[in-house]
């Protein structure tokens, strides 16, 4: 359950750096992609380093138990891989794979106006949430709503008036 700050329209967050794997410079990865291991696939990363974006080139990276691990070229030891720790990883956009009409990147959706089918404004999509059975999403309005983001509460989502209409009642 993690937010996505969209710093600029060209980059996406898709992941942070949060701890060493082994001597060699090899980093633990918090994956924001779905599913985990997505992260591997692009290439390059970048950082945000006083305000500008750094190019990041991984040299390896696999799934290792429960995490994701990766090399960062010419990182060969821990010392010199302690300055990523904590460091957000970015992707520029247009890596992503095209999509067919009518599916959407979570991405894209926040920021979106949920309205319920009594043309109520529920508030404007916040993040979404896997919880395992299905996804949620979380909106941010007068309350917080958590609506399950499956047939047959999703009525319909328009990228065009960027409105996501829901089958939720607001005093839920």
């Amino acid at each position: 359950m993690s937010k996505a700050p969209n710093l600029d329209d060209k980059k996406l967050l898709v992941g942070k750096i949060n701890g060493f794997f082994g001597l060699q410079g090899w980093v633990k990865l918090l994956s924001y992609t779905d599913p985990r291991k997505n992260i591997l696939s692009y290439q390059p990363w970048y950082f945000l380093s006083d305000g500008a974006y750094e190019k990041i080139e991984v040299t390896n990276g696999r799934e290792q138990s429960k995490t994701i691990v990766a090399h960062i070229k010419d990182i060969d030891n821990r010392e010199q891989s302690q300055v990523f720790i904590g460091k957000d990883i970015y992707i520029d956009k247009e890596q992503l794979p095209k999509l067919v009409p009518g599916e959407h990147y979570w991405y894209e959706m926040i920021g979106f106006e949920v309205i319920n089918q009594h043309n109520e404004k529920l508030g404007v999509v916040d993040y979404f949430v896997e919880t395992g059975s299905n996804n949620v999403l979380v909106t941010k309005g007068k309350k917080e709503y958590w609506i399950p983001y499956i047939e047959p509460f999703l009525i319909s989502t328009n990228p065009e008036t960027k409105q996501i209409i829901v089958d939720w009642d607001e005093d839920f």
